[in-house]
């Protein structure tokens, strides 16, 4: 019964969380330090997965064939590969990595 009250918990959570940001007035919402921050807080929430994801296991950081592919994207980013060369190029160097090592 404890996952149900869990769930109640999050979609009521999620609800006021909706709820407050439409009741935020429109001059807030019009300043220039609140829209520099909703344009920005989108790449930071990304950078801040995509490092947990590569560098992270559990409680560990570890340096593995993840970091490799990430920075093989990168490579392709600075060269301004199209994107899907840039998935690509990050999933070959991955996969080799894995099965060399």
């Amino acid at each position: 019964m404890n996952i149900w009250i869990a769930i109640g918990l999050t979609a009521a959570g999620c609800y006021l969380a909706k709820l407050l940001g439409l009741l935020v007035p429109a001059g807030v919402l019009e300043r220039p330090l609140v829209q520099g921050l909703a344009a920005l807080l989108p790449v930071a929430l990304l950078a801040a997965l995509t490092a947990q994801q590569t560098f992270g296991d559990g409680q560990h950081l570890v340096l593995d064939a993840r970091a490799a592919g990430l920075a093989a994207a990168a490579v392709a980013l600075m060269l301004r590969a199209p994107f899907l060369v840039v998935v690509g190029s990050a999933v070959v160097v991955t996969a080799v990595l894995r099965a060399v090592l």
